[in-house]
């Protein structure tokens, strides 16, 4: 507000006096009398600024864009309001057996690997595990392991026997994590930071979210008595977008199969017409990992580290790409030549960046399925929480929904129309699937991703709680 106040030549608050200010609110009450009213003296010097800056910048605002923006902002405070239900009591107790825990995890796990001592990884304790197991883990220029979760993530799937140690060190990153904000009325809540990257996807923090937190984390999700809960998300969300945008024809009959990933495979000639995802997993992982490179801009050096196979294999997977789908990469190369021509690229809603020489090509062909993809999320949510759906959370492509049980069936068939709706608007006709999970009371949440985790979890909590209670019986007289 302050540098586009400034920007526009009108007079405004000393930016010393607005941090104070700030701070002053942050810092809670109780306020004296004049702590008050200089409160509110702040907040009103703020709305007459903004009746001022407005005439000055409405000539060069993109007025129904803004307005549509605004709506979403309404959104915002709605689904921020509402927050997540979670379970209070399976996290206090959680909390309470969080040390115990991260020592049993380490007691259990470094069995097998000798690279801890107490709570700490030792460096050498794991080099030396890896020279005793041959593997060739990669180092950094200055000849240390590189211990990045992402790295772990992708030696796992060539070397299985350290997927143990990359999930503890995994559990031991979220336990070093301050719990999870939750209030006394059991919902999680935090700021969805709209807007908040480049492609105008919310950014709300990774910590403060449950849905930024790990997978098994998301078991702490339980809706309250009475009550249900149901996460709906768009299947395939960019592929659906990148087919519709571009007008391929097989990326759209791909799409349209409802495994785009098998059916690139079947259209490549590499899985037979009546193979399946059973079948033929193995081919279809192929598949699914070199999709979801070409959304993200992958070389085959990047393709072939994900998947866990030679670059040859990534260089071949591509190749097949661009022979089956070849009007998709007409349009995505246009998209990214029109950008550095016209210095900017913006969704079908008018979100914009600007571009310059530097730009990353990769990121550019990349924006349209990201960026219209928060364009169709925020139209959605506005036409639930217009239309008396509670949205508990905006997630990338999804949203978690709350309901009483005698309706949660009925407001999940609304929201999935209103979602179906806004991927129409969006694609010009074209109209995206989604997928549902519902929790009923007493159910919780589960993510499958996690599942594992949760019930070690819980069970390293059941035991920490029974030996409190054993050891009070002994010390009973």
């Amino acid at each position: 507000l302050l540098n586009a106040l400034i920007a526009h030549g009108i007079g405004h608050i000393d930016a010393v006096e607005k941090t104070e200010m700030r701070d002053l609110v942050l810092r809670g009450g109780p306020w004296t009398e004049k702590e008050c009213h200089d409160i509110l003296d702040y907040c009103d010097s703020d709305v007459r600024a903004l009746e001022k800056l407005l005439p000055a910048m409405l000539p060069g605002i993109d007025l129904p864009r803004a307005l549509y923006r605004g709506r979403y902002m309404a959104a915002v405070a709605r689904m921020e309001h509402n927050g997540v239900p979670i379970d209070r009591d399976a996290l206090d107790r959680f909390e309470a057996a969080r040390d115990a825990i991260v020592d049993e995890l380490i007691a259990e796990t470094d069995r097998a690997y000798g690279v801890y001592e107490g709570r700490t990884f030792k460096l050498e304790r794991f080099r030396a595990y890896l020279q005793r197991e041959a593997i060739p883990w990669p180092h950094d220029a200055n000849g240390r392991p590189i211990l990045d979760k992402d790295t772990f993530h992708r030696m796992e799937r060539e070397y299985p026997q350290i997927r143990e140690l990359a999930q503890l060190r995994s559990l031991l990153g979220e336990n070093r994590a301050k719990r999870l904000p939750v209030g006394l009325d059991g919902r999680n809540r935090t700021l969805l930071s709209p807007f908040g990257s480049s492609t105008g996807r919310n950014q709300p923090s990774t910590t403060n979210a449950i849905f930024g937190r790990s997978a098994w984390c998301r078991s702490f999700i339980k809706p309250a008595p009475g009550h249900g809960v149901a996460y709906i998300d768009w299947g395939q969300q960019e592929v659906g977008i990148a087919a519709a945008l571009s007008g391929d024809p097989a990326l759209k009959e791909a799409y349209e199969s409802g495994d785009p990933y098998l059916a690139f495979g079947k259209q490549a000639g590499k899985i037979p017409e009546d193979g399946t995802k059973e079948t033929h997993k193995a081919e279809r992982d192929r598949f699914k990992a070199c999709v979801l490179a070409v959304q993200y801009g992958m070389g085959d050096k990047s393709l072939a580290e994900s998947a866990g196979i030679t670059a040859f294999e990534a260089r071949d997977l591509l190749r097949m790409h661009h022979e089956t789908y070849p009007r998709f990469w007409e349009w995505s190369q246009a998209a990214v030549d029109d950008a550095f021509l016209l210095g900017y690229i913006q969704t079908v809603f008018g979100w914009r960046i600007h571009v310059s020489p530097g730009h990353n090509p990769r990121s550019l062909a990349n924006f349209p399925m990201q960026a219209n993809g928060a364009e169709m999320l925020r139209l959605a949510c506005c036409l639930a929480t217009e239309n008396s759906i509670k949205v508990c959370a905006p997630v990338h492509d999804a949203v978690l929904i709350e309901a009483p049980l005698d309706c949660l069936d009925e407001h999940v068939a609304r929201m999935r129309q209103y979602m179906a709706e806004a991927s129409r608007f969006v694609l010009d006709g074209f109209e995206l699937r989604t997928d549902v999970d519902i929790v009923r009371y007493p159910d919780r949440y589960v993510d499958e991703r996690g599942k594992t985790t949760w019930n070690r979890i819980m069970a390293l909590v059941d035991k920490q709680e029974q030996q409190i209670v054993d050891l009070r019986i002994i010390d009973t007289p």
